[in-house]
């Protein structure tokens, strides 16, 4: 359990830093994996819709680019504001904390806006530019079109729940999600099968999921449990504050947004050289890689607000000994997760298909595909830690150089090369997963012994001074009252 300070806020400062990350990831790794879920479930039980499971399931997941292009807006929000809001909370400065807070929340529903329209607007032409055929688009408009009228929900849910994760309260975060997943499980079943909705019946389940999901976030952000919270009166747009966030909040976009890319690459390639059948594996190895990324995210996740507060507020010794315990444990759990993939593909690919040419077919693309999982810790845990610490250029560049320097060239040239087109294709994921992860660790290894320790102690000399105005405004306050109290 987490000690508070005064007003409910988190010691994020001077708690034992294994069990605080510990008891802060747990929840967050918890939370990630129960997200994968939303589109698992559907996937899951899709694929087993009788006579058209298999087209249904590569025509959902035909719409992964604009899923994940949705989540990816939450993530350009939050995922730097959050980190920031918590450098702020170390600097003992709440006020810009819940500005920065208060204007996330205005822009996710400014965005939302203007998502929702143009999926409405353009879905099916983008649906056909990322690898739709005349059998699977059907499918995948009717998913897409009820999902994108929920798209407020899932900026709030998704992006809102970032600042409940960087104050200390994963638990509550954790709650969040899992409140919709349930629900999600729940709902499912009854919409596709008891209701004869289809695909329809899937999408429809998780828009009221999230929408739940999202109440309750807000509920939290304006209740007395969490330190911050959304203030009417910083609701207004304000860029001055806003503006480094959103430069921040740049690597996590793209690492998202050019997912949205990298399955339109995957498909158009596999679909010109492998057919539908390949587009449906590939469907399966997308989901797979998720339980793969995802429960590393909530390990960082459960790291960022102790980096984050620790460098606000100059502390060195906890900043570098809270990267090494999450990079030991990020890089335990992607070999893990690597060679059990590995060993038992067929377990992983039969989870989404009761087909068996699929789940063949799947089984050797998977021991291609993940072959370069057991190094991504590496990757994630220093690339995560420069968002986590404000490097929004470094932190920028990583994003950019694996998926669009390396792994989309990869998938176009390796097929010129190599005489099995298919396989070229797959083996483009692990080159650039082995390549990134070391560029990465070389480039946080330098950053740590050149420009880091300075920039901490600049942190700690600007906390010092705050900290020693708010005590002297404090017995300036107490003085004022013996003097009232004696007159």
């Amino acid at each position: 359990m987490i000690k508070k300070k005064s007003g409910n806020k988190p010691d994020l400062g001077t708690a034992p830093i294994g069990r605080l990350l510990f008891s802060l990831a747990i929840p967050c790794i918890t939370a990630q994996i129960i997200n994968v879920l939303y589109n698992i479930v559907d996937r899951m039980y899709i694929g087993h819709i009788p006579e058209v499971g298999n087209a249904a399931l590569t025509g959902v997941g035909v719409t992964m680019p604009l899923i994940t292009a949705i989540s990816a807006f939450a993530a350009l929000v939050c995922m730097g504001a959050a980190p920031r809001s918590a450098i702020f909370l170390g600097r003992n400065d709440k006020e810009t904390s819940e500005k920065i807070l208060s204007g996330s929340f205005s822009l996710l529903v400014v965005i939302a806006i203007l998502l929702t329209a143009i999926v409405e607007i353009f879905g099916q032409d983008l649906l056909l530019g990322f690898g739709a055929s005349a059998s699977t688009l059907p499918y995948a408009w009717s998913y897409i079109q009820i999902y994108a009228m929920g798209t407020i929900f899932v900026q709030i849910a998704l992006g809102l729940n970032a600042f409940i994760n960087a104050q200390g309260y994963s638990t509550w975060g954790m709650a969040t999600v899992c409140i919709g997943a349930i629900l999600n499980i729940v709902l499912d079943p009854v919409f596709i099968f008891v209701f004869g909705m289809g695909v329809r019946g899937a999408a429809l389940a998780t828009i009221l999921s999230q929408g739940v999901s999202a109440l309750f976030v807000l509920w939290f952000l304006c209740s007395k449990f969490s330190y911050l919270h959304i203030q009417k009166k910083y609701l207004k747009l304000d860029f001055r504050i806003l503006g480094p966030c959103l430069a921040l909040g740049l690597s996590p976009f793209i690492m998202q947004i050019t997912e949205s890319l990298l399955t339109i690459s995957f498909n158009t390639s596999l679909g010109r050289y492998g057919g539908d059948l390949a587009v449906g594996a590939m469907t399966i190895l997308a989901s797979v890689m998720q339980f793969a990324v995802l429960p590393l995210q909530g390990l960082c996740q459960g790291g960022q607000p102790i980096l984050s507060f620790n460098f606000g507020a100059g502390n060195k010794e906890r900043v570098m000994k809270t990267f090494k315990l999450l990079l030991i444990c990020c890089v335990s759990y992607s070999m893990l997760m690597c060679l059990f993939c590995e060993l038992f593909p067929q377990v992983m690919a039969s989870i989404f298909t009761p087909n068996q040419e699929l789940i063949d077919y799947t089984s050797w693309a998977l021991r291609i595909y993940i072959a370069g999982v057991g190094i991504f810790g590496l990757q994630i845990a220093c690339q995560q830690t420069f968002v986590s610490l404000g490097n929004a250029k470094t932190s920028l560049f990583l994003a950019v150089f694996r998926k669009i320097i390396l792994l989309i060239p990869l998938i176009y040239i390796l097929p010129l090369i190599l005489p099995d087109k298919v396989v070229a294709v797959f083996l483009a994921e692990p080159i650039s997963d082995i390549v990134a992860a070391l560029t990465t660790t070389f480039m946080f290894y330098r950053y740590s012994k050149t420009k880091l320790p300075a920039l901490i102690e600049a942190n700690k000399s600007t906390a010092q001074a705050a900290e020693a105005a708010q005590k002297a405004d404090e017995r300036h306050q107490e003085e004022l009252s013996q003097a009232n109290a004696h007159a």
